[in-house]
């Protein structure tokens, strides 16, 4: 086959797939009762045309399915919102902020969106790019000339796009167990150089602090802080009077829902999580009505109350495929993408879904779900560890928008997927300790400062006989329990270290290894 036959033969088979068809187009005969042919590009044309009422007859079942999902898992609060028509057609509040107090939810109470942040601040990039202040394609090391990664080469190729769309090689999740022993953003992304580097551009791992690295380079194009071009040109315009990428404001506000952790069976706001360091990626906190007036914005292709607030050519690439996140495991399943920001994916009425979710372990479930084409979207926000409940939601409400009624048990899909997170972890979690241990050495020749590159040292005290484990500026003491030998537990709880895990602090000579911190094989302390 010649080279100049290939964009031909491409095109017929994107053709043929989008279409449905098996065989080349022939002349249809012609008949006076056809229907008239559609003159919508194939790749515009959904499976199936919405049920009558699409829209009004999802929202009247919302507050049932809201309900029924309280009821069936004991989260504290919940608060919904719909978009359709370029307005709000429904916001409600369910259950309690606090269930010490039991105040009220309602459409104004203001939330930890965790990782919402991410299409939020994606928007906020977008219109930096429009104004013609940075480009999705922009390095990185153009604007943050300290940043860095393991490989040199892709240190100056890195850009604003490949961070956004978590393409840059960097381990999945990096840097999130430095921000839990305390470390502050810069700190953490000065870190990241440490680490080693999948394939560039050619994998994918969601990383909070590589997109936070992409935030600041916008934010430093910028001349201001991160948080304050995030409440300029979006919050602030939107009319997003509840919302903030600051921590401390989210703390101020009188009308807010408070983390609940999941603990025995139920749900105790027994912790705090505060999340500016990685504050582009997780750190914004909103309401049900706030977020509502962005994806009325997303929707309008940029545009709110009459004016174009964000270029819809800028916006468009946030909205599209640029990365692989769920690659198909057989020919006929539908493959999952990443654009700058936004999930992106097909429903199975061959629709273009938008959404994302977000996620603290220590009290906070959301999502969002945009239905592009039939002009829609639904956010559901949530105070407790992530069981499920508002990706439900919102999977429920795109089945019977399309469909007219919920063809799939999310809640069961859900569930199980979160509370698998929720798995203590440690090699010894479940394990009886010996009955006879071999003893330890003399723990006051056990302490002493443990130096790493990549955690900082990690102190081990003595007094009276018991030895104590700080690592990280944060300034937490474990206890450190003997095990066997010189082998001795900690537990502690943490955004990423779930009620009942259990690690191992191993000590051999002038060396300390530490489980917890050793997932990238680097969690070696020596004395």
């Amino acid at each position: 086959m010649t080279r100049r036959l290939l964009p031909f033969v491409a095109l017929a088979a994107a053709l043929t797939l989008v279409a449905g068809c098996d065989s080349a187009p022939t002349e249809a005969p012609q008949s006076t009762s056809a229907k008239p042919q559609s003159d919508v590009p194939p790749p515009l044309v959904p499976a199936m045309a919405l049920p009558d009422g699409a829209v009004d007859n999802a929202v009247a079942k919302l507050d049932g399915m809201v309900q029924d999902l309280l009821d069936k898992t004991g989260i504290p609060g919940m608060a919904v919102a719909v978009v359709h028509g370029g307005k709000t057609v429904y916001a409600k509040g369910f259950g309690v902020t606090d269930v010490r107090t039991g105040a009220k939810v309602d459409p104004d109470t203001v939330f930890q969106l965790a990782s919402l942040s991410k299409p939020l601040g994606a928007t906020v990039v977008a219109h930096q790019v429009g104004q013609g202040a940075v480009g999705w394609d922009t390095p990185i090391v153009s604007k943050l000339p300290w940043f860095a990664l393991s490989d040199p080469a892709v240190t100056q190729m890195v850009t604003v796009g490949d961070l956004y769309s978590h393409r840059s090689g960097l381990p999945d999740h990096a840097g999130d167990l430095l921000e839990d022993v305390g470390y502050d953003r810069r700190a953490i992304l000065e870190r990241l150089r440490q680490l080693p580097l999948a394939p560039f551009r050619d994998s994918y791992a969601y990383t909070n602090f590589g997109l936070t690295a992409a935030a600041e380079a916008v934010a430093t194009a910028a001349g201001k802080p991160w948080e304050t071009l995030s409440e300029e040109v979006l919050y602030r315009p939107l009319g997003m009077t509840s919302t903030s990428s600051r921590f401390a404001d989210y703390e101020k506000r009188p009308d807010r829902a408070v983390g609940h952790i999941h603990v025995d069976g139920r749900y105790e706001p027994s912790y705090i999580r505060n999340a500016d360091a990685e504050g582009p990626a997780g750190g914004v906190s909103s309401s049900a009505n706030d977020v509502a007036k962005w994806l009325a914005m997303v929707l309008a292709d940029g545009k709110a109350g009459g004016d174009q607030l964000v270029d819809s050519e800028a916006l468009l690439p946030a909205l599209t495929p640029q990365s692989v996140s769920s690659p198909a495991s057989e020919p006929a399943m539908r493959t999952g993408f990443y654009g700058f920001g936004f999930n992106v994916g097909t429903s199975s009425a061959a629709r273009v879904e938008l959404s994302h979710s977000g996620a603290f372990e220590l009290g906070a479930g959301t999502n969002f779900l945009i239905l592009p084409s039939a002009d829609v979207a639904i956010v559901a926000l949530t105070n407790a560890t992530p069981a499920g409940v508002p990706e439900t939601l919102t999977a429920q409400f795109a089945d019977l928008v399309q469909f007219g009624e919920v063809r799939e048990d999310w809640y069961g899909l859900y569930n199980a997927a979160f509370v698998a997170m929720e798995k203590p972890l440690g090699s010894l979690v479940g394990k009886q300790a010996p009955a006879n241990p071999a003893p330890s050495a003399p723990p006051a020749s056990l302490a002493g400062v443990y130096n790493n590159d990549f955690w900082g040292p990690a102190t081990v005290t003595e007094a009276g006989g018991s030895l104590g484990l700080q690592v990280g500026p944060g300034g937490d003491v474990w206890p450190l329990t003997h095990w066997d030998g010189n082998v001795f537990t900690f537990s502690f709880v943490s955004e990423n270290s779930p009620p009942g895990s259990v690690s191992k602090a191993t000590f051999d000579g002038n060396r300390l290894t530490l489980e917890y911190f050793d997932e990238e094989h680097n969690g070696v302390f020596v004395r």
